[in-house]
């Protein structure tokens, strides 16, 4: 495995590579991650997964400082994976130009964790678009989770590399995997996985249900009541086009809520 901490070591690394994959991650590795790399390696002949927490893409500084970071765990994971390169770049080796054209996502795209986080996406894309731009990959393995970043990058980088979307990771209480996970107590925690249950649950109900925005909207209200927990969208949308939609077909459940200060998103 090849540690590389700047743009020369990764370009001398990789000259001779061809079928890349590439996992971007900001570290702080889980189950999650190791799901990408696993279907990156058997997809792609090498494979290079970069660790970077972006600045670019926290509207809250604190957020930002209290990300959680662990570079030797990490490294350790991805060892044991026999992962082919490892991409660890400063903030210089990234940000090391300014963009004539500013990143702008579309109106209609400001919806879900866009309306609530100013700027995120847009520092997401950047930060995606000048990685790809250095490492030059085949495929980038995404997951799921975070699917509006997903739908978000395929559209604004589709021309550049493919786009390889994977499934959500969950525990065996149906929480999906996260890094924000880590900052959770066993409180937080046991909320959490009680949320995604619920959800799992709602889903099922509202299959079979024709008020769908009636019940969304009970449904925020009742885990709005719980300790320590705030909801910030609850909402059912088309997975293809992200609209709204009163359709259970072709659509999923969106979830962003804080527990604390501690902000998850899932969607099922």
């Amino acid at each position: 495995m090849k540690i590389l901490l700047n743009k020369d070591d990764l370009f001398e690394a990789l000259k001779s590579t061809s079928n890349l994959g590439f996992v971007p991650t900001m570290g702080s590795l889980h189950k999650g991650h190791v799901s990408l790399i696993k279907r990156s390696k058997k997809e792609c002949r090498k494979t290079i997964v970069s660790i970077f927490v972006n600045p670019t893409q926290f509207n809250n500084k604190k957020d930002y400082e209290k990300y959680p970071r662990n570079i030797k765990k990490d490294l350790s994971v991805l060892s044991k994976l026999r992962v082919n390169f490892v991409f660890i770049p400063d903030k210089k080796h990234i940000y090391d130009f300014k963009r004539k054209n500013k990143i702008k996502i579309l109106k209609k795209d400001k919806i879900l964790c866009a309306k609530f986080r100013k700027g995120h996406f847009e520092g997401v894309i950047d930060v995606m678009d000048r990685l790809i731009k250095i490492v030059k990959p085949k495929k980038i393995f995404m997951g799921e989770k975070d699917f509006q970043q997903l739908y978000l990058i395929k559209n604004y980088i589709k021309n550049k590399c493919k786009v390889i979307s994977c499934k959500t990771i969950r525990d065996n209480q149906k929480l999906a995997f996260s890094s924000r996970n880590n900052r959770l107590d066993y409180i937080g925690l046991k909320t959490a996985r009680s949320i995604s249950k619920d959800i799992f649950n709602l889903k099922k109900i509202l299959k079979k249900e024709k008020k769908i925005q009636k019940i969304l909207s009970i449904k925020k209200k009742e885990l709005g009541i719980l300790k320590n927990v705030k909801i910030e969208y609850l909402e059912l949308r088309n997975k293809f086009s992200l609209k709204k939609t009163k359709k259970f077909k072709d659509s999923k459940i969106f979830i962003a809520y804080y527990i604390n200060d501690i902000r998850l998103i899932d969607n099922f």
